[in-house]
């Protein structure tokens, strides 16, 4: 649960203040007899977002024995390479820099159809991402991931709506910040755990079968270990290739955050 309120969280965060810095834009302008252009293209991203997260779910679901093992491999460690692009490629982006530009180039241009389209994609974007990162938590942690996305986004629709009203107390700067570093652990667990769905689909070799076994003293399918195993990727007796692909894909995260670092000094 706790990974999905934070991937519900983020996600929806991001879309909730674009949805509300484009309302309160319009406002300032008396302008909102065009909130229904933002509120329509709003309403398909939703939609859309959810038939194409039903569809992987379905897709997944009718793939069974070793296909749907290696799918769900295959899916997993797709969501954790986009997961981590967005982290590191756009999350060191204001997402809110460009929105009152795009909404006044719109307005200029007498162009109700910009906006339908800057609020569809704004929220199509984080929603199909959502979708997949779920889908991909879903098969890690189980159906609970579920409830937790709604929770998450439900805060995210509360904070953002709070925020574009001027309630500007949370920092969003450390907000993202925080997350980044939780989904990034988040991220890796899944790497270890789409490599442990090849090893059963026999794509990807064990090398070793259980480098160790420490489930005597915390299982992984204790209420403890199923919450490290949702959040970070927690596995009682993992695999050498499961354990090489995690510290790879960590030291890999921080050679490239070294490099950002030296790419803004110089």
């Amino acid at each position: 649960m706790t990974a999905g309120f934070l991937l519900g969280l983020r996600e929806g965060l991001e879309a909730a203040l674009i949805i509300g810095v484009v309302l309160s834009y319009l406002t300032k302008v008396s302008a909102v007899h065009l909130n229904k252009y933002v509120w329509r293209g709003t309403a398909l991203a939703i939609a859309v977002s959810l038939g194409a997260g039903s569809l992987l779910a379905a897709l997944g679901i009718s793939l069974e024995g070793h296909v749907g093992k290696i799918f769900e491999g295959i899916t997993i460690l797709i969501a954790a390479a986009i997961l981590t692009y967005v982290i590191f490629w756009l999350g060191g982006k204001n997402p809110l820099a460009k929105v009152s530009v795009d909404v006044e180039n719109a307005l200029t241009h007498d162009s109700p159809a910009a906006l339908f389209w800057l609020s569809f994609f704004a929220v199509l974007r984080e929603g199909v991402e959502l979708s997949l990162f779920l889908l991909a938590a879903q098969v890690a942690s189980g159906s609970q991931v579920l409830i937790g996305a709604l929770l998450g986004l439900a805060a995210a629709v509360i904070a953002g709506w709070l925020i574009s009203t001027g309630f500007r107390q949370l920092n969003l700067r450390l907000f993202f910040k925080v997350t980044n570093i939780l989904l990034i652990l988040f991220a890796a667990g899944l790497v270890a755990y789409g490599v442990h769905e090849l090893n059963e689909a026999g794509v990807i070799p064990p090398l070793i079968e259980a480098v160790w076994n420490i489930n005597h003293l915390l299982s992984d399918s204790s209420q403890l270990g199923l919450f490290l195993k949702a959040l970070f990727g927690y596995n009682g007796n993992p695999s050498l290739s499961e354990v090489m692909a995690y510290v790879v894909y960590i030291f890999s995260i921080l050679l490239i955050f070294m490099k950002k670092k030296t790419w803004q000094k110089s």
